[in-house]
């Protein structure tokens, strides 16, 4: 832990309660350049991740929303007018919203998430020939990630 800075010099009529009250102003202005710092890390987090899912809208096999609920939760810790931003969006906020109330996902979605990585693992297949255990730890990889989407409930 780093030292703390050297009290100043006392002065001989300075109080008991003048001397706590500079020490809990002292406290308090670390505690709040520490919230500033989480703020901000909440923050870089929710844009890398709205830039990710911006990045989904172009290329197939990067996803979205998956993106957009983790930066509408880093919003939430650091940028209420972002986040009212992604869950006001015209296309992706019932969908962040109906993931944040109950946990779903709506079907249509479940089916394109299964079609994608069942076309992303032909496309593996084909281009890379993969070996046996190679083949066999994307195909677990996507299964288990396919059982996890078809198990929420339908949004």
């Amino acid at each position: 832990m780093p030292e703390s800075p050297p009290e100043r010099p006392q002065d001989p009529h300075e109080t008991a309660r003048e001397i706590r009250r500079r020490r809990a102003r002292a406290r308090a202005g670390r505690r709040a350049r520490k919230r500033a710092l989480i703020r901000a890390f909440w923050l870089v987090v929710g844009l890398l991740f709205t830039g990710l899912g911006f990045v989904g809208l172009f290329l197939p096999v990067v996803p979205t929303v998956p993106f957009l609920i983790v930066a509408a939760a880093a919003f939430a810790r650091s940028s209420r007018r972002l986040e009212t931003w992604l869950l006001e969006h015209r296309q992706f906020g019932p969908l962040i919203r109906a993931w944040r109330e109950t946990g779903a996902i709506p079907r249509r979605a479940k089916w394109m998430a299964g079609a994608g990585s069942l076309t992303g693992l032909g496309v593996f297949v084909v281009l890379r020939e993969p070996t046996l255990w190679q083949g066999l730890g994307v195909g677990g990889l996507i299964a288990a990630g396919l059982s996890y989407v078809f198990t929420r409930p339908d949004g």
